[in-house]
């Protein structure tokens, strides 16, 4: 597997020596100081060129970067299926190498560059002082973001609303509908409630990653391990234990998060959703009324 100065310096060296190419901008994780550091990140990478249709029209161009397994062209995809897609502002490959890195390169004119609009961004080349003074890249954009009363109050609602689809899907053993439910609908609320949370308890500070993936750097660990119990499989019981699970936190945590934000947790609706929750459960399946 080449190394990190190896990639770099195929990277910036091929800009270099391409007339084409006229500045070299970075992002994604290896720009941020607070992710982890591992084998698997990605060198995401922006080519500010003079003009991408060479580059786009060159289907070969890109095996200078090494031997590939397979790869992406998102905005051939993209197109593909009916979007409205423009080569010539921005184009794109995600590549998986043989040996083990990944660089998800972009091409982009100068006057198209939106290097601007994320403070993600490093610069690693610039032969003509095309680009923006930009400051050191901070993942300030991606913290959490204290909510308006609102907002919260709308999560929680939707929360315990959408648990009325859970329950009768539970019921019905309609296992897919129910999962779907709960990964679009519920957890997502049971997120925002434990970041904001965080939120709270570091200034909003932090950011706690794509799909929450670090939210257990200020979590106890015991609440870390109730919302890992919020993912189940496909068996029924278990997912209602995951959905008991949830509603726990939920009821824990959600009143904190109101008297914070000088509103108010509407026990009244959380009290009856979750009853109806135990009703249904209990609820025998040749059941000709639930009430």
């Amino acid at each position: 597997m080449r190394t990190e100065q190896e990639m770099y310096d195929l990277i910036v060296g091929t800009a270099k020596a391409d007339e084409r190419v006229r500045a070299v901008y970075m992002n994604g994780s290896r720009t941020n100081p607070n992710v982890p550091r591992d084998i698997f990140q990605d060198y995401d990478v922006v080519y500010v060129v003079t003009e991408t249709k060479p580059f786009y029209e060159d289907k070969n161009w890109i095996d200078i970067f090494g031997e590939r397994l397979y790869m992406q062209i998102p905005y051939e995809l993209d197109k593909s299926v009916g979007m409205d897609v423009d080569y010539d502002k921005r184009y794109a490959w995600l590549i998986q190498f043989a040996d083990g890195n990944r660089l998800d390169l972009t091409v982009e004119p100068a006057w198209c560059s939106n290097i601007t609009d994320d403070k993600l961004c490093k610069i690693l080349l610039d032969k003509d002082g095309i680009l923006p003074n930009i400051p050191e890249s901070t993942d300030e954009d991606y913290r959490v973001k204290k909510p308006a009363a609102e907002e919260f109050c709308a999560a929680c609602n939707e929360f315990w609303w959408c648990m009325n689809n859970v329950a009768k899907g539970l019921w019905r053993e309609e296992a897919p509908y129910v999962l779907d439910m709960i990964n679009h609908w519920i957890r997502p609320q049971v997120v925002k409630i434990l970041s904001w949370k965080i939120g709270f308890d570091t200034d909003f500070t932090v950011s706690v990653g794509k799909s929450a993936k670090y939210m257990y750097k200020w979590l106890e660990p015991a609440v870390w391990q109730r919302f890992l119990d919020t993912y189940s499989g496909a068996d029924i019981s278990a997912v209602w234990d995951s959905v008991f699970v949830m509603c726990g936190l939920m009821d824990e945590f959600a009143p904190e998060i109101a008297k914070k934000l000088q509103t108010e947790y509407d026990i009244t609706m959380a009290k009856n959703s979750r009853m109806w929750l135990e009703k249904v459960q209990k609820l025998p399946k040749n059941a000709k009324e639930i009430i």
